[in-house]
């Protein structure tokens, strides 16, 4: 009975279809199934209940899966642990960041990291949608906002900040606000997320109760190197992290317009996260990749 085996019967009960297994390991489905089903002839019974829409563990299932899943993991670290102790980090490291983190803060120093661990090959999925990490087979996830939660193991990789900023040319055509509120009356472009487009927050000092801005305009835009664009175009304020609008800043393409005050969108403990999936060893691969991050951005 080999330890593939049994993975992929794990991956099964995770993720609930012979389907979704076979995508996520580039295989067939019905090669999926016939694994399965030499696994049961082995352990002489039947592992899942299957039929037209649903795939389920049996109750036996269900016992012997739950007995071998810390066996597998500890298998998969007896491993990984003497491997370090021999070999660099080796092996397929898919991690998923938002599109402006891959671009602007990942891509940067990835020929950094591919010269240190050349043995580690490397998936980038960038998406501003937060991807199922089991689902999708994911090592590592940078999430931004407040503190995920979920069955995952979390670790702050760095504060998060953000300014309202606009264009030297918006500012000439419609004059600089002088205070907060007067966002209301102005066109802002909005970031289409839940607690992101209709109020940002706003404070002087730290310790000061924050105040609420409801904020309108005609454009909202998924994606926040588009609309840093939209700003730079001179379209209207924008809400954006400092991460992406320092140089902005620096070499006058954008200005801040208020920076006396600490600016949010719907709260100011946020940060940027590394989520990983629940287990009781990091893969060396991983841990390598974590502390790389923090070394560049903690």
């Amino acid at each position: 009975m080999e330890l593939s085996t049994l993975k992929t019967a794990l991956l099964v009960r995770d993720l609930g279809s012979f389907a979704a297994v076979a995508r996520l390991l580039d295989l067939d489905a019905s090669s999926v199934s016939r694994v399965i089903a030499q696994l049961e002839q082995d352990v002489g019974f039947r592992l899942f209940q299957r039929s037209t829409r649903s795939l389920a563990p049996t109750g036996e299932g269900e016992l012997y899966l739950n007995r071998i899943a810390p066996l597998v993991e500890e298998l998969d670290a007896a491993g990984d642990e003497a491997r370090t102790t021999s070999v660099s980090p080796r092996g397929t490291l898919r991690v998923t960041a938002s599109i402006s983190f891959v671009q602007e803060c990942l891509m940067p120093v990835l020929p950094a990291f591919r010269d240190r661990y050349p043995e580690i090959d490397l998936e980038i999925l960038a998406s501003d949608a937060n991807l199922d990490l089991r689902a999708d087979g994911i090592d590592l996830a940078v999430r931004f906002g407040q503190m995920p939660k979920g069955d995952w193991i979390v670790s702050k990789l760095m504060a998060t900040s953000y300014r309202v900023v606009a264009s030297p040319a918006y500012l000439e055509k419609t004059g600089r606000p002088e205070h907060p509120d007067e966002l209301s009356e102005r066109e802002c472009i909005r970031f289409a997320i839940p607690g992101f487009k209709t109020y940002w927050q706003f404070r002087e000092r730290e310790n000061e109760d924050a105040f609420s801005v409801p904020v309108g305009g005609a454009t909202v835009i998924s994606n926040a190197l588009s609309i840093r664009s939209a700003a730079r175009s001179g379209m209207g304020v924008a809400l954006l992290p400092i991460m992406l609008v320092q140089r902005d800043l620096d070499n006058g393409t954008l200005v801040d317009l208020f920076p006396d005050h600490a600016c949010a969108a719907s709260s100011f403990e946020t940060a940027a996260w590394l989520l990983y999936p629940s287990r009781s060893y990091l893969p060396q691969k991983v841990r390598v990749m974590i502390d790389f991050l923090k070394e560049k951005w903690g």
